[in-house]
């Protein structure tokens, strides 16, 4: 009978689609933006982050203890992920050095020929660098229907191109196809909240497609906002600039809650693998802090110690990947097109320098998926050889770090290992070879050097070859124990007077101490032109400073000296102090510590050494 030959032909070509639909899973890339290790709740790093719907997907799947980004900074991490590839080998290596050339096959187009349809959303930034615009011009520029380097030359059929408000689209957010797409769309609801809608939107128009969605949230990053009804939530007594990290985390981590939701309503969720990573760490320095944390790790956004590279990362697949593990060894961005690659069953691309992740995370192959991880960003550049970690700053600095050991990166054992150090900067340099120039070494970049001053050597790491520079270095008794950043000092006439030398504003670190808290410091100090002064503290057990251990009040200008009382709310042993100056030439005469009872003191004192 024809019609019944007809119908059992069409039965079995519908079978056959669908087995072949289950044998290549969708796959979808959360990436957030400036998004450090300590704001996941699941990581148990801090007390205050709330991210229910991550902490279930790493209970769902697997946590990366030791995630890795190819890189500190936005566009080369990003080059990195969307290629599978270090991004240094085609010359994105940092910022200004886009957009992702046309020629580097994205994990979209690697995907295409394997039946998948894909979708880019959000923050994008491997477009040509944007000169002196903000966030919200680079979205609209984004719209320009034509312009090169966007999703829509690089595999991805549809699109919702922007990190703010406004958003180049292939569909509405209703999930209507646009006419002469790409179509600037505006949509003024917090960043996370049309992005989370956009995603939501694509799996509803492909639940009977194979698909890739590379979901980039625009979020912790600045501008900071204070969307609700997240915001209204946060602990009162922190920092603004905590809280809005913390209600913008939150919106993202609801957006990814309704997202798994409809892969659930729609019965995809048992044949969808989900990663999440942020691209780097959060950025802490004054002026640039997000509200976000890195701790317990050491550093920050633009730096090759954990603190800029190692980041929340997360990855499940329900029904396949075995639930509620923690992945000990060390993974990186770069792993996730390679991964893709093998479950789409397209063939092994040697190309690829990351690693199918699925046969360790199933169990069917043990130790390490990585010999050696390499990073070359500015002037710095490392090499992770589980668990040595060796980091090169300039031509002459090296640390040598066990990340494995409580020290981690704040105890430098190059003294202790020399041949450790050796055998790692040979393989370095042996990878280094192998990429475009400019190659290593490279001359020190000063951003780089106050970024190790800063979070490195001032937390008890020596620095290695480079000779530290008498204006920069410790005082004689009784002054000893500090040390004056971005600033020229001189102690004269029983006066410390600090002349600022660059574009940051200077400090004055002190260590040494031993006080409990809360306390408060006294100061006696004469400012030309005023503005504000503080005080920033580290505990005992903290590795680094925390951005929002930080108080600050008003300083009038003024011929003569004033004594300056700050109060320290701090909880727990102060063992390292910063005093934060205003702009201009400042004079101080000594600081005293002391704790809340008046019991426990201690003095720096200028006036005793002339």
């Amino acid at each position: 009978h024809p019609a019944m030959n007809r119908l059992l032909l069409v039965s079995l070509c519908a079978l056959t689609a669908s087995l072949y639909a289950e044998q290549k899973p969708n796959i979808i890339v959360i990436y957030s933006d400036d998004h450090g290790y300590a704001d996941l709740g699941v990581q148990g790093s801090v007390t205050d982050i709330r991210t229910p719907n991550l902490d279930a997907l790493a209970r769902d799947g697997v946590r990366f203890k030791r995630g890795y980004v190819s890189a500190p900074q936005c566009v080369p991490s990003r080059a990195g992920v969307i290629t599978g590839r270090y991004q240094q080998r085609f010359g994105v290596e940092d910022n200004t050095k886009g957009p992702l050339p046309l020629e580097e096959l994205t994990i979209a187009e690697r995907l295409k020929p394997a039946g998948y349809v894909s979708c880019q959303i959000g923050k994008w930034h491997l477009e040509a660098p944007p000169k002196r615009k903000g966030a919200q011009e680079e979205s609209a520029d984004a719209a320009k229907a034509g312009q090169s380097f966007q999703p829509w030359t690089q595999g991805f059929e549809e699109y919702y191109t922007g990190a703010m408000n406004t958003f180049a689209a292939s569909h509405d957010l209703q999930g209507n196809k646009l006419p002469d797409a790409p179509k600037q769309l505006t949509d003024k609801r917090f960043r996370c909240v049309w992005q989370a809608d956009a995603a939501i939107s694509f799996v509803d128009r492909h639940q009977h497609d194979p698909f890739f969605m590379y979901l980039a949230f625009f979020t912790p990053h600045v501008p900071l906002e204070s969307p609700e009804p997240w915001f209204s939530k946060t602990p009162t007594d922190a920092p603004k600039e905590r809280r809005q990290a913390l209600a913008m985390i939150a919106a993202m981590d609801d957006g990814i809650g309704r997202l798994r939701e409809k892969l659930r309503a729609a019965g995809l969720e048992n044949n969808t693998l989900i990663f999440f990573i942020s691209d780097n760490g959060a950025p802490l320095k004054e002026g640039a802090w997000d509200g976000s944390l890195n701790l317990p790790l050491i550093g920050e956004k633009g730096m090759l110690t954990d603190g800029g590279i190692r980041t929340p990362f997360l990855c499940s697949w329900p029904g396949k990947i075995p639930a509620g593990q923690v992945f000990d060894a060390p993974v990186i961005n770069l792993d996730v097109a390679a991964t893709a690659n093998a479950l789409a069953g397209l063939p092994t691309d040697e190309k690829l320098d990351g690693v199918n992740l699925m046969p360790f995370l199933l169990g069917e192959k043990k130790g390490n998926p990585h010999d050696v991880l390499y990073w070359r960003w500015r002037s710095q550049a490392a090499v992770l050889e589980f668990p040595w970690k060796l980091i090169l700053l300039g031509r002459d600095e090296r640390y040598l770090f066990n990340v494995t050991t409580p020290e981690g990166e704040t105890k430098n054992l190059l003294a202790e290992h020399p041949e450790i150090a050796a055998a790692l900067e040979k393989k370095l340099m042996t990878w280094n070879a192998t990429l475009p120039p400019p190659g290593l070494p490279r001359d020190v970049v000063g951003e780089d050097q106050k970024f190790y001053d800063d979070h490195v050597n001032m937390t008890g790491v020596k620095a290695t070859k480079r000779p530290r520079k008498a204006t920069e270095g410790k005082g004689t008794k009784p002054t000893e124990n500090w040390v004056v950043r971005n600033g020229a000092s001189e102690v004269k006439d029983g006066v410390l007077r600090i002349t600022p030398s660059g574009k940051q504003s200077p400090f004055v670190a002190f260590t040494g101490v031993s006080i409990p808290g809360p306390a408060s410091a006294t100061v006696s100090v004469r400012s030309e032109k005023g503005g504000k002064i503080g005080i920033s503290w580290r505990l005992e057990g903290q590795k680094d400073f925390a951005p929002q251990q930080l108080v600050k009040q008003d300083l009038a200008a003024s011929p003569e000296f004033q004594s300056v009382t700050v109060n320290i709310p701090a909880n727990g042993s102060i063992i390292h102090l910063r005093l934060m100056l205003p702009d201009g030439t400042t004079d101080l005469r000594r600081l005293e510590l002391k704790d809340a009872n008046g019991k426990q003191t201690k003095q720096w004192s200028f006036e005793a050494s002339h």
